[in-house]
C-alpha cells in the first residue's frame, strides 16, 4: 500500500492507514498525472469529495475554482522541488459553492516505487483568515467610530445654527411664497440632522432581555415580505434546536431588518431571499472563542458586493448604490458588536450571504485565541 511507504519503519507496528487517516491535516497523494491516488478523511471533508469520487480524478478537477494550484503542482513535479503555499483560495466543487483558504506544502516522492508522485500536506486556513479579518474588521470600526462622531458633532452644530437663522428669517417675510423657501431650507435641515443622529448611532448599552430569535426574524421577514416586489422570493429557513437568547430586541430587529432591505434593494424586482438561522460550535469572533453562537444569514442571488467597496463595506457613507446614505450596514455593525457579535459576509455575482452572528448567553467564551 503506497500510504505505508510514506512513514518510517519506527513505527512499521501501527496501520500506516490509520495513522494517516487520522490527522487532522489533509494527506492527499498525486500521481505523475497529477490525478489523486490517495487522500485521508481530512482532505475528503476539505475537499467534499470521498476517496471513491476523487480517486483517478485530476485533482484541479475537484474544485470550481483552484486559484494558482495548477501552477504550484505542475512547478513541483517538473522541477522535483518542495514548494510551500499560505492562504491559497479554492472552491470544491461538492462544498455548496463554499470558498476555503488553504496552506498547502507539495513535495515529490523519490522512491523508486513512488517516484513521479507528489505529497500534497493541506491545512484549512479558512478560520485563520477569519480571526485575522475579523480582528482587523473591529480595529477599524473602532477607529472609523471615533472618526464619524467627530465629524458628526462637527456637522451638528452649523446645522442647527443654519435651521435656527431660517426660523427667523421665516418670521420676517410677509409674502407665503417666500416662506415657502425657508420651509426647504428648515426641511433640508431637520432631514441632515436626522442623518447625523443616524451616524452618531443609538447611544443607550442594548436593553437584554430573553427572547426567542426566531420571534424577532419572523417580523423582519413579515417586513420583508410586504415590502418585496412581486417577482421577488422570500423564504426562510430556521433551525428548531436554536435557543433563546440574552439580546435586545430592538436593536437586533434593526440590524437584521437593514440588511434584509439591502438584500431587496439588490435583487431588484426578480429574485430569492432567504432568512437563515443555525446554532453553530467553537465560533471566533474576534479574539474570542464561544462555545455556542447564533448565525442569522441573509442570502439573495443579486449581483454581489462591487469588488471596489468589499474592504469598506462597513464604514459609515460606503455604499454601492447612487441614491444609497452608506448607514445601514454601519449601523447593523455597531448593533451587533455591542451584543459581543459581528456581521461577516461573502459575496460572488448570484450570491451573496451577509451573516450574523450573536453568542448565546450562559455558553460564550470557550478561551482566548491569539490574535
Amino acid at each position: 500500500m503506497l500510504a505505508e511507504r510514506l512513514l518510517p519503519s519506527a513505527i512499521s507496528h501501527f496501520d500506516p492507514a490509520d495513522l494517516i487517516g487520522s490527522l487532522a491535516t489533509g494527506v492527499v497523494v498525486l500521481d505523475a498525472d497529477l490525478c489523486v491516488v490517495y487522500a485521508n478523511i481530512a482532505a475528503q471533508d476539505l475537499l467534499a469529495a470521498s476517496l471513491n469520487q476523487s480517486r483517478g480524478r485530476p485533482f484541479v478537477n475537484l474544485l470550481a475554482q483552484s486559484g494558482d494550484l495548477p501552477v504550484v503542482l505542475r512547478r513541483a513535479l517538473l522541477g522535483g522541488e518542495s514548494l510551500a503555499e499560505r492562504e491559497l483560495t479554492i472552491q470544491p466543487l461538492g462544498a455548496g459553492g463554499e470558498q476555503r483558504v488553504i496552506d498547502l506544502t507539495v513535495m515529490p516522492l523519490d522512491t523508486e516505487e513512488t517516484r513521479g508522485y507528489l505529497l500534497l500536506e493541506i491545512s484549512d486556513a479558512t478560520q485563520r483568515r477569519r480571526i485575522a479579518r475579523d480582528n482587523d474588521l473591529l480595529a477599524r470600526l473602532d477607529g472609523s467610530r471615533q472618526m464619524v462622531r467627530q465629524l458628526a458633532h462637527e456637522i451638528k452644530n452649523p446645522l442647527g445654527g443654519l435651521r435656527g437663522a431660517a426660523q427667523l428669517l421665516e418670521r420676517e417675510l410677509a409674502a407665503p411664497e417666500l416662506r415657502e423657501y425657508t420651509a426647504v431650507i428648515i426641511r433640508e435641515a431637520d432631514r441632515l440632522t436626522a442623518l447625523v443622529d443616524s451616524m452618531l448611532g443609538p447611544a443607550r448599552v442594548p436593553h437584554k432581555s430573553t427572547v426567542n430569535i426566531h420571534e424577532l426574524c419572523e417580523h423582519v421577514f413579515r417586513l420583508m415580505q410586504s415590502e418585496a416586489p412581486s417577482g421577488v422570493r422570500v423564504e426562510r429557513d430556521y433551525d428548531p434546536s436554536l435557543p433563546d437568547a440574552e439580546l435586545d430586541q430592538h436593536q437586533i430587529i434593526q440590524a437584521i431588518l437593514n440588511i434584509g432591505r439591502n438584500a431587496l434593494q439588490a435583487v431588484g424586482t426578480r429574485g430569492q431571499i432567504v432568512l437563515r438561522t443555525r446554532v453553530l460550535g467553537n465560533v471566533s469572533i474576534g479574539p474570542v472563542r464561544h462555545r455556542l453562537v447564533a448565525s442569522i444569514a441573509m442570502h439573495d442571488d443579486g449581483p454581489g458586493v462591487p469588488p471596489e467597496i468589499r474592504d469598506s463595506l462597513f464604514y459609515p457613507l460606503v455604499t454601492g448604490r447612487s441614491n444609497g446614505t452608506g448607514l445601514g450596514l454601519a449601523l447593523s455593525q455597531e448593533l451587533v458588536t455591542r451584543h459581543g457579535g459581528l456581521i461577516e459576509y461573502v459575496s460572488r455575482p448570484g450570491a451573496t450571504v451577509f451573516t450574523i452572528l450573536l453568542p448565546l448567553a450562559g455558553k460564550q467564551v470557550d478561551h482566548v485565541v491569539a490574535g
